[in-house]
């Protein structure tokens, strides 16, 4: 890994060089990014969200995240699953958020899937926590698009009925919620996350522990 994979932040201590440019990316690198997080619905969230980007930068996301907050109830699955033909009508003449109907009828399918994982394993995370790689991997040489672990969640997730949910969005999501560490060696914050994800109990699978 060399030098070149981080940056200087604006207090001068080196992160990764995706989180340049404005104080607000900083701060969710510092924050979130890579933190393992295991609500519910912030994790639907995340899919969601990586889900529509359709090649739009992940920066782009992250600015509308609030205006896709308000348009979606604040990803709660619950109801979105309820969503009528009056809604979607609605959410397609939202320009704050300009999805095109395929994809707003994807996040709501995906939020009855959602329900249906929650029921059977307890939580929505306890089932995508199953994928979680392991503590204290080496940071990758590169930023990668898709990884062993992430093509294995897109395939369940896939199994189980969801949409719009490629090896690529799985792995953006993965690197999001701490299901894995891609924080680049050098990086400050990389430790942080590696602290917290040791100390991270994952949730329960309730459809597992009935099972053992």
């Amino acid at each position: 890994m060399s030098g070149s994979d981080t940056i200087p932040g604006s207090d001068g201590r080196p992160r990764c060089r995706w989180c340049t440019g404005e104080a607000a990316f900083e701060h969710y690198h510092d924050t979130e990014w890579g933190f393992p997080l295991a609500d519910d619905r912030r994790l639907f969230e995340k899919l969601s969200l990586e889900g529509t980007r359709s090649g739009q930068s992940w920066r782009t996301r992250f600015e509308q995240r609030d205006t896709y907050r308000r348009a979606f109830d604040d990803f709660d699955f619950q109801r979105i699953a309820r969503y009528d033909t009056f809604k979607i009508r609605s959410l397609l003449q939202n320009d704050s958020i300009d999805l095109k109907r395929d994809r707003i009828e994807a996040i709501i399918h995906n939020a009855g899937r959602a329900l249906k994982l929650q029921t059977r394993h307890g939580s929505l995370a306890a089932f995508l926590w199953a994928f979680e790689t392991p503590r204290n991997t080496p940071a990758p040489d590169e930023t990668p698009t898709e990884s062993p672990a992430s093509v294995l969640l897109s395939k369940a997730l896939k199994r189980h009925g969801w949409q719009f949910v490629a090896p690529s969005v799985t792995h953006g999501f993965m690197q999001a919620v701490g299901l894995c560490n891609d924080h680049v060696a050098g990086c400050v914050t990389r430790a942080d996350v590696e602290r917290a994800r040791a100390a991270f109990k994952p949730p329960v699978d309730q459809a597992k522990s009935a099972t053992d």
